[in-house]
């Protein structure tokens, strides 16, 4: 017996090199994308092309194949163009790994995150500081996704899968999800250049997208499209068991990402994300405020959700599921001004405030980030369902009191409620 632990022991001793440096790589991939010098990698400037010469250049490490008939790097580009007023020109970075399995080798999953962001921000760019022109960095969102999907690439290149493997990065997604949407047209259409990949769309059987997994809080992840193919939701649940992960699991594939796409050509999806912080979309999501561990946790994770889906024996099917996303259609009288954990992951009772404004009603009573709603007006709040159902209920222009746990501490703010802007 005593042998026996040895075994593991040494075991464990011996892979703790091996994850150290993944970790590693993943820091130095975030922090060369984050960097200054990339300048927010806005589409179809140089940081834009210093991105992309980066990432193709860890595929042609590793031998991946190209898509397009061309000379080296070129190979892994798919261009495409868009915008009205001012058109910009940009391109997805797209590698295959072919399957090992003779049949299942002309099924494709597509693995995906997008590498663009907001460059300096400004009016109209996306960013929660308008006003405020500087490097947009975007280390979480979104150069820790493409840091975990090098990692996948490099792992599967070792653990062969028995489909094949489409390996994308793509470009202009926070301009609404243009490059795979672009890559589906693309896909759709007949073109001699292309090569290495399916036929058309009909190939690709699935789907995985990481986006903004570089802030992990309480081992939790939110996994969407688990309803979009019968078996996704027991893949998850077995991949997170055996990572020690906390999930909440949502059925629909929809979502502000590049999975949406996807799933709107009827294809099942799943969407990994640790969700929103205060340093979204601000010059402040810089590679310093990552976790690490839990990017490795997150890459754990995704190893076996992927190998999973690329070695079942049989083809995912694909479920429509309509959105599940109610807070987006939802009509209020009122505003607390805060972003509530959308995953629901945490195992505290209760509800996360992950941001709450600066000036808004929340803020003004003293309710911060990271507080967990206990109760609204004397109503207990256990989940989003219990929130949405609080602020239908609430009036302007009145005083509610609003209970949360932070830290052990209960505290209860008195909440002046302003009317939501229409």
């Amino acid at each position: 017996m005593k042998f026996k632990y040895y075994l593991l022991s040494l075991a464990f001793v011996l892979a703790l090199p091996s994850q150290a440096q993944k970790q590693d790589d993943m820091r130095q991939a975030v922090e060369y994308l984050a960097s200054q010098e990339l300048g927010g990698r806005y589409p179809g400037t140089a940081g834009d092309t210093l991105a992309s010469t980066f990432i193709t250049k860890q595929l042609r490490k590793l031998k991946f194949n190209p898509i397009v008939k061309g000379k080296k790097a070129k190979g892994y580009y798919h261009d495409f163009s868009y915008g009205k007023e001012v058109e910009r020109t940009t391109h997805n970075i797209v590698a295959v790994l072919p399957g090992k399995d003779k049949r299942l080798k002309h099924e494709y999953i597509v693995v995906g995150s997008h590498y663009d962001h907001l460059g300096l921000g400004g009016k109209n760019s996306g960013s929660r500081r308008p006003d405020t022109l500087g490097v947009h960095p975007g280390a979480d969102d979104n150069a820790s996704g493409d840091a975990v999907v090098l990692e996948l690439a490099k792992y599967f290149k070792k653990v062969r899968a028995k489909r094949s493997i489409i390996f994308a990065f793509f470009g202009a997604e926070e301009q609404g999800l243009v490059g795979s949407k672009a890559f589906l047209e693309w896909m759709k259409q007949h073109d001699d250049r292309r090569i290495n990949l399916p036929k058309d769309k009909n190939g690709i059987v699935a789907m995985v997208n990481l986006d903004m997994v570089g802030r992990m809080r309480d081992h939790a992840m939110s996994v969407s499209g688990t309803g979009t193919s019968s078996t996704f939701k027991s893949m998850a649940e077995r991949a997170a068991e055996q990572t020690q992960l906390n999930i909440s699991c949502t059925p629909d594939g929809y979502g502000p990402s590049d999975q949406a796409s996807f799933v709107a050509q009827d294809i099942p999806v799943l969407f990994l994300t640790t969700g929103g912080h205060m340093e979204y979309h601000t010059p402040d999501d810089v590679p310093s405020t990552l976790n690490y561990d839990g990017m490795q946790q997150t890459l754990e994770f995704s190893q076996s959700l992927i190998s999973q889906i690329a070695n079942m024996p049989e083809t995912p099917d694909y479920i429509s599921v309509p959105s599940s996303n109610t807070m987006k259609h939802a009509k209020f009288k009122v505003t607390l001004g805060l972003m509530p954990d959308v995953m629901g992951a945490s195992r505290i009772p209760g509800l996360r405030a992950d941001i709450v404004v600066a000036g808004k009603p929340a803020h003004e009573a003293g309710i911060r980030s990271g507080d967990i709603i206990q109760e609204i007006d004397g109503k207990p709040v256990t989940n989003m369902d219990d929130y949405m159902q609080r602020l239908s209920e609430l009036e302007p222009d009145t005083t509610i009191p609003v209970k949360v746990l932070r830290g052990e501490e209960l505290m209860t703010f008195q909440v002046h409620l302003k009317p939501a802007k229409r």
